[in-house]
């Protein structure tokens, strides 16, 4: 196969996945306004406060002391950090569908 042919087939294969990824993800969601990403910025960002506010107070915590977080403090910390990157994730998700043509928008 000679390099056009690969790019001809790399050029369909990016067109067939994003009708696919069109055609799964598009019913699924409702038509995205800028109003209606609202809910999904403010829940990541509200992830990320609740993060950094218990990163800082168990750094607060620590700070004159040789001792380290608790096993249930660094859990706490390890779920908080959980919740907040796959928020994250899914924000990042959006992002990608919109800019690729996978959802309608609202104008």
């Amino acid at each position: 196969m000679n390099e056009k042919d690969i790019n001809r087939l790399m050029m369909q294969f990016k067109l067939m996945l994003q009708k696919a990824n069109r055609d799964h993800i598009n019913p699924e969601v409702e038509a995205l306004s800028i109003e209606g990403m609202k809910p999904i910025v403010d829940l990541v960002a509200r992830s990320r406060a609740r993060y950094l506010k218990h990163v800082y107070q168990l750094c607060k915590k620590y700070q004159a002391s040789d001792a380290f977080p608790s096993e249930d403090e660094l859990q706490k910390l390890k779920s908080l950090r959980s919740c907040f990157l796959d928020l994250t994730d899914g924000a990042q998700s959006f992002e990608i569908s919109i800019q690729r043509g996978y959802l309608d928008l609202k104008p």
